[in-house]
């Protein structure tokens, strides 16, 4: 499926859905920055040293994204890829969501509870997928 049908109300698969979120890359710079870093290998980092990590930006400095002046976003450094074979980025109730070694995100579901309605579940999980993925996929 294209990205023609992304806003379609028609049943999809989930990975057809991350794939057309994920299509594309953007490229932007930002001017002056400030940037909080929180590191699991250095104190600070190191000039020229790759660190994999989560960057995001913080919500509560700007009014609107557009025209932002000061711009403050968080570095998380997360554990390397060697250590685990899919790290896990993002672990819920009903989901859990791995990053694989080429950088594709797979969404994990878990067994659904015997007390729950599959409405229930699939409300849960929406709600899980969502707050999972507003962090690691950009709009």
């Amino acid at each position: 499926m294209g990205t023609k049908n992304i806003h379609s109300n028609k049943p999809r698969l989930v990975g057809g859905i991350v794939s057309d979120m994920l299509k594309g890359w953007n490229r932007s710079t930002e001017l002056a920055v400030d940037l909080k870093t929180i590191l699991r290998s250095d104190r600070t980092m190191r000039t020229g040293k790759e660190y994999q990590g989560v960057l995001s930006r913080d919500q509560d400095a700007c009014i609107e994204d557009f025209r932002c002046r000061d711009a403050h976003y968080t570095f998380v450094e997360t554990e390397p890829w060697t250590e685990k074979r899919n790290p896990r980025v993002f672990r819920g109730r009903y989901i859990t969501i791995t990053r694989r070694e080429n950088g594709k995100l797979r969404l994990n579901f878990r067994q659904l509870p015997a007390n729950m309605s599959v409405e229930r579940y699939a409300f849960q999980v929406f709600l899980e997928l969502h707050k999972g993925l507003k962090g690691l996929v950009e709009k």
